[in-house]
This record gives C-alpha cells, sequence and structure tokens, in this order.
C-alpha cells in the first residue's frame, strides 16, 4: 500500500546518572572520591533509504523511543551510552515537528542522516566536584531528559518530469509507452490511485524518471478528487508535462483550468519548465488534426497507442531536464 504521509512519535533516550562513589582498596586509607559519569542518552536517527518508496511501516506503529544511557560507577567508570534508534525512510521524506511546523530534515539523497532527537547528556560523577575545600563531594549530576518531539513524515517523490492531467487523459498510458512502468489502464476515471513512477531510456545510455499522479479535476487545489492529495509529488519535479486528451477535450480551456489548479495549489510550480501535449490523435479526424496542429502549435501531438510524436516529445523533455541541471 502507498502511504506518503504520517505522524509518529519519537523520544530520544535520557542521560544516565552520574555515581557518588569513594574509593575503597586495602591499604589505601580515605581514597577519595571516584564515581563515574553517566552514559549519554542514544538519538533518533533517520536515514534515507532508496530500497524504500513508501511510509507504510510506519502507519501502525506510531512510537519509538531509544535507549537510555547507564549510570556511571565507581572506580571512574563511565555508564555506556543509549543504543540510538535509526528509523529508515524513502528517499525524498521531509521531516517536520508537527507542533512547530519546522523542518527537520531533508531526506533527498540515499544515506542521509538526520539526528531528528539528540539524546540526554549523561550526568557527572561527583570526581568532578572534589577540591582543597570539598575532599569527600557527596553530590552528582543525574542525567538530563530525552526530547519527545512529535513528527509528521510527507513523503514527495523525486522525478525528473511530473504527467499532470485530467482523469482518463492518457497519462498510464504514456507512461506505460516510454517505460517499464505498468500501471493500470481503464477506460473509466481515476483508475490511477496512487503515484506510479518510470525510468525512461533515452538515447547515449541517458535516463529520465516520469512521475504519473493520479488525475487533477476542477477544485483540486481546494481538495476534491483523488488527485489533490497527491499533488505534493509533483512539486519535486524539474519538468511539468500537461497532459490532455484531444478526442473530448477543449484543448485551451483544459490547459487553463489545470495551470490554474496548480497556481492555486503552489504558486512556485507554475515557473517551472512547463510542456504542453495533446494526446490520442490517432483517432482525431485528420483534417481536424491539421487545424489543431495549426491553432496550437506549442502543443506537441502525440499518440501513446502508435507512438507518433513520442520521440519529439521525450528529446524536448530530455533537453528541458538538461537545462536545469545547467543552471545548478
Amino acid at each position: 500500500m502507498f502511504i506518503d504521509y504520517v505522524e509518529i512519535e519519537v523520544q530520544s533516550g535520557r542521560g544516565g546518572d552520574g555515581c557518588v562513589s569513594f574509593r575503597r582498596e586495602k591499604f589505601i586509607a580515605k581514597g577519595g572520591p571516584d564515581g563515574g559519569d553517566g552514559g549519554r542518552g542514544g538519538n533518533v536517527v533517520f536515514i534515507a533509504d532508496e530500497n524504500m518508496n513508501t511510509l507504510f511501516d510506519f502507519r501502525y506503529k506510531r512510537h519509538y523511543k531509544a535507549q537510555r544511557g547507564m549510570p556511571g560507577m565507581g572506580n571512574l567508570k563511565s555508564g555506556k551510552n543509549g543504543a540510538d534508534i535509526i528509523l529508515k525512510m524513502p528517499i525524498g521524506t521531509i521531516v517536520k515537528d508537527k507542533d512547530t511546523g519546522e523542518v527537520l530534515g531533508d531526506l533527498n539523497e540515499h544515506s542521509l542522516e538526520v539526528i531528528v532527537a539528540p539524546g540526554g547528556k549523561g550526568g557527572k560523577g561527583n570526581d568532578h566536584f572534589k577540591s582543597a575545600t570539598n575532599q569527600t563531594p557527596r553530590h552528582a549530576i543525574p542525567g538530563r531528559s530525552g526530547v519527545v518531539l512529535n513528527i509528521s513524515l510527507e513523503l514527495k517523490l523525486l522525478a525528473d518530469v511530473g504527467l499532470v492531467g485530467y482523469p482518463n487523459a492518457g497519462k498510464s498510458t504514456l507512461l506505460s509507452r516510454v517505460s517499464a512502468a505498468r500501471p493500470k489502464i481503464a477506460d473509466y476515471p481515476f483508475t490511477t490511485l496512487v503515484p506510479n513512477l518510470g525510468i525512461v531510456k533515452l538515447h547515449d545510455y541517458n535516463t529520465l524518471v516520469m512521475a504519473d499522479i493520479p488525475g487533477i479535476i476542477e477544485g483540486a487545489s481546494d481538495g476534491k478528487g483523488l488527485g489533490f492529495q497527491f499533488l505534493r509529488h509533483i512539486q519535486r519535479t524539474a519538468v511539468l508535462l500537461f497532459i490532455i486528451d484531444g478526442y473530448e477535450c477543449e484543448i485551451q480551456e483544459t490547459y487553463d483550468s489545470l495551470y490554474h489548479e496548480l497556481e492555486k495549489y503552489d504558486a512556485e510550480l507554475v515557473n517551472r519548465k512547463i510542456v504542453k501535449a495533446v494526446t490520442k490523435v490517432d483517432i482525431i479526424d485528420p483534417e481536424k488534426l491539421v487545424e489543431l496542429k495549426e491553432s496550437f502549435p506549442d502543443f506537441k501531438f502525440i499518440s501513446a497507442v502508435s507512438g507518433e510524436g513520442i520521440d519529439d516529445l521525450l528529446n524536448l523533455l530530455e533537453s528541458g531536464v538538461k537545462e536545469l541541471d545547467e543552471e545548478y
């Protein structure tokens, strides 16, 4: 099951208490203080793992607690540090403090680690407090408490190209045509229920990653339809590919509606590189198709079924991704 948002509670370990102890050995009188320090509490660590693609593991287990540090001992022995708790996350996970909204980490690379909640410091033993005027200190410092945080985990897929369009516009068909991905395809709305990723192989062994999200409908930016909850997944894409059904839709009106929904959801989205494509040209009347191409010269006309226009579209997408890579 694809899960892209969960809330959990994490708690780092408490530090171990410092020890009050005095040296006791045969034939050595008044040995003095020898209490050791307490160990550090365990950290809560998040690490990005390319082998994970969903937050499903955190859906049912919501509380995570690191180990506390061990107390210090006599003979200046320090307590053992508490074990860290390491939680693996899919690449693209944004970690936030739910109560303050602060972003604690953006796990956008494999093996990237973020210490979300540091463990409490261990207390100092009484050996630290000896002096010429206080040769038998009988106090130590207790370990500090760990940190308790309410965390929100939000997964945003990393892709080069994000597909945007109404339900049944042909996004999944296009993805299955140009990649090895096999999303569900059917002739009814909202066939796509979860985002799908596909790796598109280009010439010279180049590749790009394409993301297909559930179809957007009018009012999606206000929470309507399935596409709304997955719009976050195109926030990381370099290029947006608008897919418009040329057989059933008014091209300009449909594009304007999709553009408006993205702008309402996140105004920064419409500043991305945008490529516009009209699909299903294989079933459009040839004379009408000629008129459409003349009326909309800035659109690419393609058919995911026959393959018409696909190579030109991929070349345009590749050049768009390369332009952005060169800028950064």
